[in-house]
């Protein structure tokens, strides 16, 4: 019996323990998929909290948590009102950049600028997952700010400038400044010096800054001193993390830089920092936006830290992890019939919440068309969410109520007002059109038509690298019948400009009409080709 229990338990540890080592070697970038740049991040304990840019979508500053450092889970948003978040006519890639965040005596800080309205500011919670107060702001002209608490407890305002980066001492309890803002360092020499954050460690200042601008040079630096105003000197490691070199020129992922550090319990060390995800190799154009990426850090005492040995990282990560934690993935289907939508979803600036309803229709989704077209820079009825993967299929079912064929509401994919991609549904005399909108800059024209005897129908989108395939669901030949394929490229960063990703949305417009047309959405499914 005694010799039958060895064997079994052996047997058991065979099959069990290399899957406890794997769970704790390797992962896979990026560790935040889709649009979520400039990451800063933040320990509590175990717990790690993580907080990335929203320009001008509604609500502001998505909030992440994480016990591995992998492993993500959107517990709410910093601004969730539009007394904290004004971002009325806010331009595309407006609104709120480069948030930073950090925890100080019992309580949480988020500090960011909107440059649509208002400038710097922080806001304070005792919990990461909210209530937010609102932006207490600070008279100091820039972006990209941070807040460092020195030993004797004087709080100080960090911030970039077009010479380098500047410190100021402020009041943390008002945000008034208390000192004349101090340039402090400039960098290395690259362009646009960014993004600085301060560490004390081993008697030392350490400012990292991201340098060359957050496109194809971009990097991240650091330098230290043993004074927090310097003079700084200039890591010899610099840049320590980069792939504008040939290292990293057929590497997938382009653009890292703008970094954060944080030091595990267990004493490791690991950056997280944004980054963007090219089609393919060599072929230097990105929908998704930039995404936040992780890699392992080597800081020795009294030495300047190395991220991944080389400065360079990959997809897959063949390093040592955290123990990994149980993780629970992301629904793939929204039934419209929660009383509250998930975290995922936002809109374009601040909504008009009598335009959306969770309850008017039982599991559908009430949009009323605005009379704004999603050209505009107002407060258009939509709600979407990230396009996380190249390799995807979106599909939504739904019926619109309309009079005039001005109306019209459907699917659209869209990079910011004036490169979007739309599938839609509207009247045409007593039929109704699917249509397939093409807007690139200032042309738009009509790629696709088919014209249909209901009020309802089922759209659907499938992506690829190089393309979006445009369908819907003819009922007579019961299933998915394709409009067109359209280019990806032309809703690139590269084409369109801004720092935001492909965003994929339901929305409804009467474009420029005054209108009482609105349209119910019966579920919206994302589904993503695992890697």
């Amino acid at each position: 019996m005694t010799r039958k229990f060895s064997f079994y338990f052996v047997c058991i540890l065979l099959f069990v323990l290399p899957k406890a080592l794997i769970a704790q070697f390797g992962y896979r970038n990026p560790i935040l998929r889709g649009f979520n740049p400039d990451p800063s991040i933040c320990r509590v304990n175990d717990d790690f909290y993580l907080v990335t840019s929203s320009f001008e979508y509604f609500p502001g500053l998505p909030i992440y948590h994480s016990k591995d450092l992998i492993n993500w889970q959107q517990i709410g948003h910093c601004l969730t009102r539009e007394s904290q978040l004004p971002l009325h006519k806010a331009f595309s890639s407006g609104g709120l950049f480069a948030p930073s965040l950090r925890y100080h005596n019992g309580k949480f800080y988020v500090i960011c600028t909107n440059v649509s309205g208002g400038g710097n500011f922080y806001c304070t919670a005792d919990n990461p997952a909210g209530p937010w107060s609102d932006p207490t702001w600070v008279d100091i002209k820039s972006i990209d700010p941070d807040i460092f608490w020195d030993d004797d407890g004087k709080t100080y305002f960090v911030t970039q400038g077009n010479e380098g980066i500047r410190i100021t001492e402020i009041d943390i309890q008002t945000g008034k400044t208390l000192s004349p803002e101090h340039l402090v360092w400039g960098g290395t020499g690259g362009r646009f010096p960014e993004a600085p954050h301060v560490y004390k460690k081993d008697g030392y200042y350490y400012l990292l800054l991201g340098e060359g601008g957050t496109e194809y040079a971009h990097s991240a630096t650091i330098g230290r001193s043993k004074y927090l105003f310097g003079p700084y000197e200039n890591c010899p490691l610099n840049p320590i993390l980069s792939h504008s070199n040939r290292l990293g020129q057929g590497n997938q992922i382009q653009g890292v830089g703008h970094a954060d550090l944080i030091q595990a319990a267990d004493s490791s060390w690991w950056a997280v920092f944004l980054g963007f995800r090219v089609t393919k190799p060599y072929s230097y154009y990105h929908i998704l936006g930039r995404e936040t990426f992780l890699a392992p850090v080597d800081w020795p005492k009294n030495g300047w830290p190395q991220v991944n040995g080389n400065g360079t990282i990959n997809i897959d990560m063949q390093v040592p992890t955290l123990p990994l934690q149980p993780f629970e993935e992301p629904v793939s289907r929204t039934e419209f019939d929660e009383p509250k939508l998930g975290y995922e979803w936002q809109y374009l600036r601040n909504p008009v919440s009598a335009n959306y309803s969770l309850t008017e229709r039982k599991g559908f989704l009430r949009i009323n068309a605005s009379p704004f077209k999603l050209n505009e820079l107002e407060s258009v009825s939509f709600i979407g969410r990230r396009q996380t993967e190249h390799d995807f299929t979106a599909e939504t079912s739904l019926e619109i109520v309309s009079t005039k064929e001005e109306e019209e509401a459907g699917l659209t994919l869209i990079q910011n007002n004036t490169h979007h991609y739309d599938l839609l549904l509207k009247r045409k005399g007593k039929r109704f059109a699917v249509q397939l909108r093409v807007v690139v800059g200032s042309l738009s024209y009509l790629a696709a038509e088919e014209l249909i005897d209901e009020p309802t129908v089922r759209l659907q989108v499938v992506g690829k690298p190089l393309n979006y395939t445009f369908s819907y669901f003819n009922t007579k030949a019961g299933k998915f019948v394709e409009l067109k394929k359209l280019d990806t490229r032309y809703l690139s960063t590269e084409v369109a400009g801004g720092f935001t990703g492909v965003m994929i949305g339901l929305y409804a417009s009467a474009n420029g009409q005054k209108t009482s047309s609105k349209a119910y959405f019966d579920y919206f499914d994302y589904r993503v080709s695992k890697p």
